[in-house]
This record gives structure tokens, sequence and C-alpha cells, in this order.
């Protein structure tokens, strides 16, 4: 008699195989369910809707360039034709608040999945395999936690002449992978001497089966949650180093570089439309990329599946 994989026991009530709970309900279901019932988390997934529908539909919003400068309406304040004003070269502000959404969205989503991608990979590797394999990739994420972040990318980006948003997105995603790796690798440390897992493995499934069918299902939460409140990391990252110059270059707009762009004490102080906006819009967003990871957090913990 062949066992089939998904007629394996588990005994662990935290980590359960994928297929109906004792609800007559999936895991996904439960944890939307939970995830429903979180006011702050529902919140933050409508705030940031209507922010990403705000910044995808600003060709309806304004007509005017992002980039393009106007020596005569330089510090201009608010006006009909343009609500948020002028910046220092002419350009008109809530274009590029509008647009520069857009692309601190993308670093920030970009960055999140690309670094997702690395940390998934080498954790699944060195958790499953573990040996020398294990060992190897551990040291690597050592050693890259031991070397600054900040100065690792602020020495790239000075060194290199021109930073790109796909340059960019690779020198943070290249230097933030080591803290998802050492999660996923501890996920799956835990789930490697499950008695369902062993069971599969007795059947003879194979390795890629075996991660992709019951390692990756179980270790979603864990996934997500770090998936989401590293989104809203990359956003700050990007914004931070766009306030001091080490960022996307002028003239393309992000949130950050406008900050920048008032820095002086007159803009602070005479043209608020110039930097409260970017400002709200970098804490709005953040916060509500930190509430939905707070909300995903609780609805995949195991514990609460039990009675």
């Amino acid at each position: 008699m062949q066992l089939n994989p998904q007629d394996t026991v588990n005994t662990n009530p935290e980590i359960q195989p994928q297929g109906k709970s004792e609800y007559g309900k999936t895991p996904f279901q439960l944890a939307l369910a939970r995830f429903m019932k979180n006011k702050l988390a529902v919140a933050g997934v409508i705030i940031l809707t209507l922010i990403i529908i705000m910044v995808i539909l600003a060709p309806f919003f304004t007509d005017q360039s992002p980039t393009k400068s106007n020596l005569m309406m330089i510090e201009r304040p608010p006006s009909a034709d343009h609500p948020l004003g002028n910046d220092s070269s002419g350009r008109d502000n809530l274009s590029r608040f509008l647009y520069g959404g857009r692309i601190s969205l993308i670093v920030g989503f970009s960055a999140m999945l690309f670094t997702l991608v690395i940390g998934v990979t080498l954790g699944s590797i060195a958790g499953y395999y573990g040996g020398k394999i294990d060992a190897i990739i551990m040291r690597a994420a050592d050693m890259m936690l031991v070397l600054p972040f900040l100065v690792i990318v602020l020495t790239v980006v000075a060194v290199l002449e021109k930073v790109t948003i796909g340059l960019f997105v690779t020198i943070i995603a290249l230097t933030t992978w080591p803290n998802l790796t050492r999660i996923i690798r501890g996920t799956y440390l835990s789930l490697r001497e499950q008695e369902f897992i062993l069971g599969v493995k007795a059947i003879g499934a194979s390795d890629a089966r075996i991660i992709f069918k019951h390692f990756i299902p179980n270790a979603i939460g864990p996934i997500v949650v770090n998936a989401s409140l590293m989104m809203a990391t990359m956003i700050i990252v990007e914004s931070a180093l766009s306030f001091i110059g080490f960022g996307i270059p002028q003239p393309t707009p992000t949130w950050g570089n406008m900050i920048s762009e008032a820095q002086s004490l007159r803009i602070l102080r005479n043209s608020p439309e110039a930097w409260i906006p970017p400002g709200l819009a970098i804490l709005t967003t953040v916060l509500c990329i930190n509430f939905i990871g707070d909300g995903l957090r609780d609805a995949f913990d195991p514990k609460s599946n039990r009675r």
C-alpha cells in the first residue's frame, strides 16, 4: 500500500499541513477572518489602497510635469493652477507629490520583493539541507549583519556615477536580506523534525515537493508578516537616503527628496505646502503598512487556531 504525503499525521497542533481545519475552513480562510476583525489593520488596507489609487491616477489630478522647471515660477505660493505651489526650481509640487509617491511605493515594494526572493531562497536552502551549506549561508549573513548598512549603501552610491531606480533597489536588497534569511531558516529548522515532514520524506517525496508543498505553506505566516513590515522599512530607507542626497537623484521626484528640497529655513517657514504633504504621506503609508503587518501577524498566529 502506497502512502500519500497528505495522509501523514501531524501531532503538533501549532503546525498544520495544508487542507481543511477542524472548523471546515482552510488555514487561509481562518487567517482572513481573524484579519478582518482587526479594525486598525482593515483601516490600514483601505487607506493604503486609496494612496495607491491616488498616485496611479496622478494624470487625472494634474496635467503639470513633475520634472519640468519654470524659472518664472520659482517658489511661487499655491494657486489655482498649482495647488501646492512650486519648488525652488519652479516645478509643480502637486505633480511631484503624486508622481513621487509612485516612485517611493515602487522602490519600497520592489526592494521588499527582491529581498523576499533572496531571503526565502537562502533561508530555505539553509534550513532544509543544514550542514555545510547552512554554515556558509549563516556566516555570510553574519558578515552582512556586522557591516553597517548605511555605510555600505552610502559608499556604493557615492562610487557610482549615476544611480537608477533599479540599481538603488538592488543595493538595498543585497544589504537587507540576512534578517529574513535567519527567520526563514529558524522556521524551517522547527518544521524539519515534525512527524508529518518525516513521514513525507519516508515515502520518497522529492526535496522540491517537500519545500513547496509543506515547508513554504507552513512558513507563510512569518514570510507575509516580515514582507509587509519590510516594505515600510524600505520606504523609510529610501526617504532617509533621498533626504541626505544619496537616494534617487533629481529631477526624478520622490517623497524623500521633496522633503530634502525644503530643508532651508525660509521654505520651512514660508512654504509648509512644499514639505508637509510628502511628510504626512510617508508617515501615513508607513503606519498603514505597520498596522497591516500587525494584523497579519495576529491572523497567522498558529495558537489562535486552538479553542
